[in-house]
């Protein structure tokens, strides 16, 4: 099988983005406690944000035309205690995100690696080590920041995007619609990165675990390399493997960088709009001076979300690809289980029986390992297994034990046929 090269990418079923993100989030289900109390943290640090360019409104706008010292002094009070408690809440929720989502990862790995454990020989036959490693280890790593940033920043940022478009229309929608003018530029340039960056990420996720693949074996193996004076070979094959490894994230990175780049250009078309339809068409004297702060703070407060969502959303294009082998793998079923009706194999004599036993690797029929293999061990007897690499010594115990399904025929085991016992019970 082409997985089983260290040279050749891995052949992965495509599965619908949306129904890869829903299943990774379904995990922050099992912290609903932790996830409620931030959310309810994150609507008072909201609020606070919310209600600061509302003061500055107020200040300039009133307080400062009646020269009301007293109540500008009250405004900065209040602004400064609701600053603490704005940070005080930020660094709670990050905390408890942070705690959750390790927690997370913990699960994730625990389940990939107890699955991986129920999987027949004929899965590990078919890849290297080194590419289930890089599943397990650095496939699963890369999964944390998406699942902390979906609560302590998808969901911030969202909401504070909704509040500050719901105050600036209530304020003055002419205004409103002016700065929110860019919003369908950055929309389409988005899809376009995506569109391109995801089949990118996935390409670099398959010579990443190419090059994770190469390494494993080339150290595992040094004392054959060494003896065979082959460091020249392998370290060609290495550099080889690295060089596309290297590229396949630059190829990468290009295109998802362009995200910065797009909303720091429609922000600033959007301050453009703001000011040029403010004071060119609607015209100043028909907008406060207090009411341009607000505009301007609003402005800040709308397009700082929006670049943290496009830098979420980016993640999620980088990271989502890890996420789709991840579920690859716990998706794969074990070949080899318990038959409905298995019966727990007793205490044994010990004969051995093969009756009519074909078996090949794989689906390739025309080449059998074992064609129509006849024979039986009497308990205490003592066989020798004689002929070629490949003759099928190996195979032959290995189907005693049951690690691979017989093709044809049928061993027994004290006269009980092996499908028919728990696996369990019989190794």
């Amino acid at each position: 099988m082409a997985a089983n090269s260290s040279r050749i990418d891995e052949i992965q079923k495509e599965s619908l983005k949306k129904d890869t993100l829903l299943r990774l989030f379904q995990y922050l289900l099992d912290f609903k406690k932790q996830i409620a109390v931030v959310l309810f943290i994150m609507a008072g640090t909201i609020a606070i944000s919310m209600s600061v360019p509302l003061m500055v409104e107020y200040a300039v706008n009133v307080c400062v035309p009646k020269k009301d010292v007293k109540g500008l002094l009250l405004l900065g009070a209040s602004s400064a205690v609701m600053f603490l408690l704005f940070l005080r809440g930020t660094k709670t929720r990050m905390k408890i995100m942070a705690d959750a989502s390790n927690r997370i990862l913990l699960n994730i790995r625990e389940e990939l690696y107890g699955h991986i454990q129920t999987l027949g020989f004929s899965f590990f036959d078919s890849r290297p080590v080194g590419k289930i490693l890089a599943r397990i280890i650095g496939d699963v790593n890369s999964l944390k920041d998406v699942l902390t940033d979906s609560v302590t920043q998808l969901v911030p940022d969202f909401l504070t995007v909704v509040c500050v478009a719901a105050v600036m229309l209530v304020k003055n929608y002419r205004l409103a619609l002016a700065a929110l003018l860019t919003l369908p530029l950055l929309a389409a340039g988005m899809f376009l990165i995506e569109t391109t960056a995801h089949k990118r990420w996935q390409t670099y996720r398959k010579k990443a675990s190419n090059f994770n693949a190469y390494v494993h074996e080339d150290l595992s193996g040094i004392r054959v390399i060494q003896s065979f004076a082959a460091e020249p070979e392998t370290r060609k094959v290495f550099y080889d493997l690295a060089d596309q490894y290297r590229k396949s994230f630059v190829d990468a990175v290009r295109i998802s960088d362009a995200l910065g780049p797009l909303v720091e250009i429609t922000w600033g078309l959007g301050g453009f709009l703001l000011y040029f339809i403010g004071i060119r068409i609607i015209g100043v004297e028909n907008v406060g001076i207090g009411t341009f702060l607000a505009f301007s703070a609003y402005i800040s407060m709308f397009w700082g979300p929006i670049r943290n969502l496009a830098n979420f959303y980016n993640k999620l294009i980088t990271n989502i690809s890890a996420a789709e082998r991840i579920f690859d793998i716990i998706d794969t079923k074990a070949e080899i289980i318990d038959r409905d009706g298995a019966a727990v194999l007793p205490e044994i004599e010990g004969e051995v029986v093969f009756e009519h036993v074909s078996f090949v690797y794989g689906d390739e029929r025309s080449k059998l390992i074992l064609d129509d293999v006849n024979f039986t061990v009497k308990p205490g007897e003592t066989i020798a297994l004689v002929g070629p690499t490949g003759a099928g010594k190996t195979t032959i115990v290995n189907l005693i034990s049951r690690f691979y399904e017989t093709t044809g025929g049928k061993v027994l085991v004290d006269g009980r046929d092996l499908t028919g016992v728990t696996l369990k019970s019989l190794r």
